[in-house]
């Protein structure tokens, strides 16, 4: 099933794609959450920070996957919006090889260094042995993990954001039943957590694959999964975005690394507000991949103008949600973090650090949607160049620097964070210019 998303309004478009991608990313951290939230009822704080420290090496690899299956809704997508069948078909197939050879490679890769990860990030070490549980029984879930990625990245290139939120939220149910099970009544610990996670993901995809199969929504010949051109464009696109998504993760270990050296109280905290701003994020993220999919569907129409609004209209809608969480969450810090830990120190020393950080939510929303934007046009380069450049030059050094020298709070080091992407906008609105510039230089001389 094809959606046209090259006509219409374009506010329209926007919303009607951008809401079951929200509320697929809605449901996703909903499942995420609740592994915290639940290990908390039943397990002391040196759980909760194997679960929160766990589930950040996880969200890294799930992001670069991401970011990686970015490359094909945005092949997917220009194909589909040029009536191209034949290369929309190519696209999908050269997905499905690509992504199930790497899952398999990083399973095997990630066992075998699970031990050397877990003793780099400088754990506590009261939460090391849960950490390695968790992770162990993460990466064998990895290749339903990937699974999940590629459907999910497919339906949307064909312009369906509905039909993934049905099969996260089939995955959200099932995993907080499985959480409460394997952490409420069998007391399995982190491993439960991450057990609960990977068996809801292989039962999401189970679902995904019985919907495809019944309703015959994708056809593709044994020749498309042949590697050709289109796995060429689709590494084109999603490399540099995976890689920019794999520095931003490798930044936030970095950060979580430098926490974990203040003790395990500034661990916790840091871990949770993590969790929480990954919710927060949810518009965000939900903005980049509505430009990045409605965007390249109009490109590959020939209507760059209608991508450039596509961009215009997320960025509003980013701008408007982070305003209000910003006003909102200021006044009521130090509670949000208390819902995930009953131990004061570590809820007043969360209040602190997402005091800071929330900061981000504002001015993430207007990078990511640029970002989108550029991935959309093929120049995902430009969207690994702005991010880079801000944990190297900006969040980093600046979360390190707010450590050393203001030990006794973690509002700077979440400020850190902020200021990053401020860095960054500034980055994307000069390429933005240029790119710009240059299409209008070339309409002039044709």
């Amino acid at each position: 099933m094809q959606n046209d998303l090259t006509t219409g309004s374009v506010f329209r478009n926007v919303v009607s794609f951008s809401l079951p991608y929200l509320l697929s990313y809605f449901l996703q951290t909903l499942y995420g959450m609740a592994d915290l939230f639940i290990i908390g009822q039943f397990e002391g704080v040196a759980s909760t920070t194997a679960v929160s420290i766990g589930s950040q090496v996880m969200h890294m690899l799930t992001v670069m996957l991401v970011g990686l299956a970015m490359g094909a809704t945005v092949s997917i997508a220009q194909a589909v919006g040029g009536g191209d069948k034949k290369r929309t078909v190519s696209a999908i197939g050269n997905t499905v090889t690509l992504f199930m050879l790497l899952s398999l490679a990083l399973t095997a890769l990630l066992l075998a260094l699970r031990g050397g990860i877990v003793s780099i990030m400088s754990i506590p070490e009261e939460a090391v042995q849960g950490t390695l549980a968790y992770l162990t029984v993460c990466f064998i879930g990895i290749p339903f993990i990937t699974a999940y990625n590629i459907i999910a990245s497919i339906f949307r290139g064909l312009g369906d954001s509905k039909s993934p939120m049905y099969f996260i939220a089939v995955a959200c149910v099932v995993n907080i039943a499985l959480d409460y099970y394997f952490m409420g009544t069998l007391h399995l610990g982190p491993a439960g957590a991450a057990l609960g996670t990977t068996l809801s993901q292989a039962v999401s995809l189970l679902v995904s694959l019985a919907v495809i199969l019944k309703r015959r929504l994708i056809s593709v010949r044994r020749a498309d999964f042949r590697p050709q051109r289109a796995m060429g464009k689709l590494l084109q696109i999603g490399v540099p975005v995976a890689l920019q998504d794999g520095f931003i993760q490798v930044s936030f270990v970095i950060i979580t690394i430098i926490a974990n050296r203040r003790g395990l109280t500034d661990a916790a905290a840091v871990g949770i507000v993590e969790k929480i701003i990954g919710f927060l994020f949810l518009i965000p993220s939900s903005m980049l991949s509505t430009v990045s999919a409605l965007g390249a569907q109009n490109i590959g129409a020939g209507k760059p103008e209608r991508a450039r609004l596509t961009l215009r209209y997320t960025a509003m809608i980013a701008c408007s949600f982070g305003i209000a969480v910003v006003s909102l969450t200021l006044f009521i810090a130090e509670p949000l973090v208390g819902l995930f830990t009953p131990d004061a120190a570590v809820a007043a020393a969360g209040g602190q650090y997402l005091r800071g950080y929330i900061w981000d939510s504002f001015f993430a929303g207007v990078q990511f949607s640029f970002s989108g934007y550029f991935c959309a046009c093929g120049k995902s380069g430009i969207s690994f160049l702005h991010n880079s450049l801000s944990i190297l030059l900006v969040r980093v050094p600046g979360a390190y620097l707010a450590s050393k020298y203001f030990p006794q709070t973690l509002l700077p080091m979440g400020l850190a964070n902020a200021a990053g992407s401020l860095f960054s906008i500034l980055v994307c609105v000069i390429a933005y210019a240029i790119l710009t510039r240059r299409e209008k230089r070339a309409q002039e001389a044709s």
